[in-house]
């Protein structure tokens, strides 16, 4: 049996938004102004609202690391990792492994950008990253997003285009088992795609969609 398991990453895999980590990281080395924090806190807001404008906040987040060299950045994004590893809880952990110890193809599906996203699929052990594409030119970063970003109605469009580029050309339909994991509402388009929809600490609005639908729901923080 072909069986996939996909995880989405902020207040799901992890307890915490990967995005307002990575800001605060940068803040404290001296990278970004300490007003930057405040910037983020105002888009997580219109997220949790509903209102998000995801190519807004792509850009307030990754115009201001253009000056660096990829290099630089690699090198604080390998510092990062060690930084939040010890911040992922051990159930968790254990959660993407039984996936992986049962031969699922396993992925981390995430609206946050590959950039920081990509040092928290290291810590799961986790090949396969679905994420937010940022533009780059000559290897800086504008601000832009590459193609479609991996949010909201986006998720399973990017999915199905991640396992067609894997050969497998019927997308989600290839997969006689299909895992998601999400906290969020705005998932609710990928959670509706699989077979096997989990709700986790989730919010209002997915938690009220999860009871009525009877989906499994774990609360475990």
């Amino acid at each position: 049996m072909t069986t996939l398991a996909l995880f989405d990453l902020d207040h799901t895999l992890i307890p915490f938004d990967s995005g307002m980590a990575w800001t605060q990281w940068l803040v404290q080395r001296g990278h970004l102004p300490p007003e930057a924090e405040a910037r983020y806190l105002a888009f997580c807001h219109d997220y949790v609202a509903g209102t998000l404008d995801i190519h807004a906040m792509h850009h307030a987040n990754l115009a201001p690391l253009a000056p660096h060299s990829p290099e630089t950045l690699q090198a604080w994004a390998l510092e990062f990792e060690s930084h939040v590893r010890p911040q992922v809880p051990a159930s968790r952990r254990a959660l993407v492994q039984q996936h992986l110890d049962a031969g699922h193809l396993c992925a981390i599906v995430t609206a946050t950008t590959r950039l920081v996203a990509e040092p928290l699929a290291r810590v799961f052990g986790l090949q396969h990253l679905v994420a937010t594409e940022a533009e780059q030119v000559d290897g800086r970063y504008t601000g832009a997003i590459a193609g479609e970003p991996c949010f909201r109605e986006g998720k399973p469009r990017r999915v199905n285009a991640w396992l067609r580029q894997l050969g497998f050309d019927a997308g989600l339909q290839a997969f006689d088992a299909s895992w998601f994991y999400s906290d969020s509402a705005s998932d609710l388009p990928l959670l509706q795609a699989v077979t096997h929809p989990v709700a986790v600490c989730p919010d209002e609005r997915l938690g009220a969609h999860a009871g009525a639908a009877g989906w499994a729901i774990w609360q475990e923080r």
